[in-house]
């Protein structure tokens, strides 16, 4: 993610209808819009054995999974961004053409270029949304898929998962495997 290093304040109204015109994605925080790079076929792997998985566990329920084409609308810190997958079960989120204000849950798939940003800040600004409970991070470099779930008291408690293990999103009662996760997802062989 990478402003424009001359660029000024813009509304959310405005990036709202620039992004209507636009033949790429940008995500918007705090005045300054962002362009998204693409994503490497690992990264699109995961993200659709993912949706795959949890389409079919929530179907009928009355939650919708979304993917990297929905923006998730945080008015609090006047953000907007694309997350990989999302969960929303809050009908209101259905009044909404181009955004969720009320996900329960979030993934993100990591890239070297946005790992960072997406532990910090994005998490951060993520963390103001009460509907919120699984904030999920995929590695795409190795299998390990960590969740950092709202607990009753309001604190984040980081869940790790490696291969071998079950992933558990408490948000919508789902379970899968690690390697589920990574289903035909090739990983370089190490040096020997």
């Amino acid at each position: 993610m990478i402003a424009n290093r001359n660029s000024i304040y813009i509304s959310p109204q405005e990036y709202l209808q620039a992004e209507q015109d636009s033949l790429i994605k940008h995500e918007y925080r705090q005045g300054l819009v962002y362009a998204m790079a693409g994503a490497s076929n690992t990264h699109v792997l995961i993200a659709v054995n993912l949706v795959a998985m949890l389409r079919s566990y929530v179907r009928g329920s009355g939650c919708r999974v979304y993917t990297a084409d929905t923006k998730v609308h945080i008015d609090s810190v006047e953000s907007y961004y694309y997350p990989d997958v999302a969960i929303s079960c809050d009908r209101r989120d259905r009044e909404f053409k181009d955004f969720l204000r009320y996900p329960c849950l979030i993934v993100e798939v990591l890239s070297d270029t946005t790992e960072a940003f997406d532990r910090g800040h994005k998490f951060e600004d993520y963390r103001h949304l009460e509907s919120l409970q699984d904030y999920v991070l995929v590695s795409q470099t190795r299998k390990r898929v960590e969740c950092f779930r709202r607990n009753t008291e309001g604190q984040w408690v980081l869940y790790s998962y490696g291969e071998g293990d079950e992933i558990y999103l408490a948000s919508v009662d789902f379970r899968c495997g690690v390697l589920d996760v990574y289903e035909d997802v090739d990983f370089p062989m190490p040096n020997q």
